[in-house]
């Protein structure tokens, strides 16, 4: 087994395309053997092993930084930096690893506590300006995806990297999906991107003074090393944009990819739950009703009787109860922001003053 022997990405320097395919294999079978005992981020980490394992072998970490959006797609770059065993191990040696980003754990390829959304963009952009300050030439890797460009300090991010003007290099992992369906307007332009192979005329990111490329096969290791070189070195803020399939490579996740976005402990054979005991005998479960349910079901009967009567999620609208059957059912009564929290508070003070509920 490769992943075994890989303590850093230095090692993978020396393989060819046929045995880094193998590593992206075995890197798929780890993440599915925690995910599948300990829980956690199944379907985010599942579409990035081969852009994981293209980054590394590309670029020069620890010298070039990679920042990790949410933390969501880190599982593969943890097993890439030397902590295999938080996957392969046993139990606690999956509790000694993060589900998230953490220097604490490992400070040499992990550069900052990340647990929250939209923020790669502009923790980059201050390695960015450091990097300028000092005069050294790293190369600075943003990542980002899972919905995380409906958060407006994604944005904020964007402006400050073209205003640099400097190398910088963000990565769009664009799956089709947030936590549930993407929300925002950003999203109809990532779609006329996919739809016309990245060259239609209207190009967000070219409009915010971005290089820009496009690769459709972004589960597609040849592919995803050709684009990573062309851009490796660059001295112009530069967005690469690839369209990969959430849980690939697992067909539970790829199939109903907002049930398999997060999850617990799972049975890796058929995605059933729950997992048997150690001994073979089922955990014990104790009936309890839903919070999530019990509300959802309570707003839906009211906004029945109150049309003025308005559900707001951001980005995690099965969180409160609003699966996508009952999303479908309230209708316009529902909105989901995304991940633009900021947005939802400050339109929902707006609907209030409007008259709404």
């Amino acid at each position: 087994m490769y992943i075994e022997k890989i303590q850093s990405p230095v090692d993978l320097k020396g393989l060819d395309l046929k045995a880094l395919q193998v590593v992206a294999d075995e890197t798929r079978r780890a993440v599915l053997n925690r995910v599948s005992k300990h829980g956690g981020h199944v379907g985010p980490n599942l579409g990035f092993v081969e852009a994981t394992v293209a980054l590394h072998y590309v670029f020069n970490a620890p010298k070039d930084k990679l920042v990790f959006d949410v933390s969501h797609q880190s599982y593969p770059h943890k097993v890439l930096t030397g902590r295999a065993s938080g996957f392969l191990g046993d139990v606690d040696d999956m509790n000694a690893i993060s589900g998230y980003s953490s220097p604490a754990e490992c400070p040499e390829y992990d550069n900052f506590e990340v647990g929250h959304t939209s923020t790669s963009i502009s923790l980059a952009t201050g390695l960015q300006k450091a990097r300028d300050v000092k005069g050294t030439d790293e190369n600075i890797i943003a990542i980002i995806g899972d919905g995380s460009l409906s958060g407006g300090e994604a944005f904020e991010g964007l402006s400050e990297a073209s205003e640099l003007g400097t190398g910088i290099i963000i990565v769009v992992n664009d799956n089709e999906m947030s936590i549930a369906e993407n929300h925002g307007g950003i999203y109809k332009n990532l779609r006329a991107l996919r739809e016309s192979g990245g060259t239609c005329e209207h190009n967000w990111f070219k409009a915010w003074g971005f290089e820009y490329k496009y690769l459709e096969e972004g589960n597609n290791i040849e592919k995803l090393i050709e684009v990573f070189r062309s851009v490796k070195d660059t001295d112009k803020p530069t967005v690469v944009h690839i369209h990969t399939e959430k849980g690939h490579g697992y067909a539970p996740a790829v199939k109903n990819k907002e049930a398999w976005h997060w999850g617990l402990p799972f049975n890796l054979e058929d995605g059933s739950r729950p997992v048997r005991n150690a001994d073979g005998t089922m955990p014990e479960v104790v009936a309890c009703e839903d919070y999530a349910e019990l509300f959802s079901d309570w707003m839906l009967r009211e906004m029945k009787h109150d049309k003025t009567l308005i559900a707001v999620t951001a980005g995690t609208p099965t969180a409160a109860g609003f699966t996508p059957d009952k999303r479908k059912e309230a209708g316009k009564q529902h909105i989901d922001m995304g991940i633009a929290e900021e947005q939802a508070v400050a339109m929902i003070s707006g609907m209030a003053k409007g008259g709404l509920h």
